[in-house]
């Protein structure tokens, strides 16, 4: 998609003046309504509550499994269907129906296998297989234990991750605390695989994470705005932080992105709201959608 301008809205924090009705506001959780403290702030709360009382639609996109990410979206009192696994899962947690459920081919996720296990990288590498909204991993390392705390999910250690490939992973994601190194294995892998063939991205500098070729938040926000809800682009407002956020960010009509986010991701945005731990996206919320 074309990058849009940014001079339309960078001095306007009124609907009417600005020309765009809002009417469907997408918020990350990680890095944008939720900080180190994994919790939502009363002012990042109160906001939310603020835009849907006067009528905006508010829905979570997050790279989180899905049972990950519900109690945020039951936190917020969203009413639309939870965006989880960067788009690749999208349920209706009310009617319990999944519109949308985009999965990785074994193939591919068994030639991924092999390369995170290569000899040299083996030890460094937590790899973890989504499959059924459980997590599979081959054991249980210090990186898996404390992304299981953050998550709120028991992860099932399974030794070789090769015999639970008889159905196909929602997602695959190398953890390692080594940012050099995600970076060398997402630019290896980008060589290895077009665009069409695998999305992959990085959440946080320590995740790098593979999907189907069809997944990204702007592809699921498009579905939810425009097949599930019959809007347009114009009417969606969407707020991130990272590289999986870009997508969703480009769709929008309005696009902010946090002062903590990467200079690449805020680069796409229209709007460069405060850190999350400033409650940047109370702020975004209330200079764009409540002046």
């Amino acid at each position: 998609m074309p990058k849009k301008s940014t001079t339309h809205l960078a001095l306007t924090g009124n609907q009417g003046e600005a020309g765009i009705d809002i009417k469907l506001l997408v918020l990350d959780i990680d890095g944008t309504i939720a900080g180190e403290s994994n919790t939502l702030s009363e002012s990042v709360k109160q906001a939310i509550a603020a835009v849907q009382a006067r009528g905006i639609q508010v829905a979570i996109a997050t790279g989180r499994m899905y049972r990950s990410a519900l109690h945020f979206h039951q936190e917020i009192n969203s009413t639309l269907p939870l965006i989880a696994y960067q788009g690749a899962w999208i349920q209706d947690p009310t009617s319990q129906k999944v519109h949308r459920h985009l999965t990785l081919s074994r193939e591919i996720a068994g030639q991924l296998l092999d390369y995170f296990e290569q000899p040299e990288r083996r030890s460094l590498l937590s790899v973890h297989f989504y499959i059924n909204d459980q997590l599979y991993v081959r054991e249980l390392t210090k990186e898996t234990q404390l992304y299981a705390e953050r998550s709120g999910i028991v992860p099932i250690p399974v030794g070789d991750l090769r015999q639970i490939l008889t159905n196909e992973p929602t997602k695959v994601l190398a953890l390692c605390d080594d940012t050099d190194l995600i970076d060398e294995l997402l630019s290896n892998l980008r060589r290895q695989y077009t665009p069409a063939e695998l999305y992959l991205t990085t959440s946080v500098a320590t995740f790098l994470e593979a999907a189907n070729a069809f997944v990204n938040k702007g592809t699921a926000v498009s579905y939810l705005a425009e097949k599930l809800l019959g809007l347009e682009r114009a009417n969606v407002m969407t707020i991130g932080d990272n590289f999986n956020d870009i997508e969703m960010l480009d769709y929008a009509g309005i696009s902010v992105a946090m002062g903590n986010a990467p200079v690449e991701v805020q680069a796409i945005a229209q709007w460069v709201a405060p850190r999350v731990e400033e409650d940047g996206a109370a702020v975004a919320i209330e200079k764009f959608l409540l002046l």
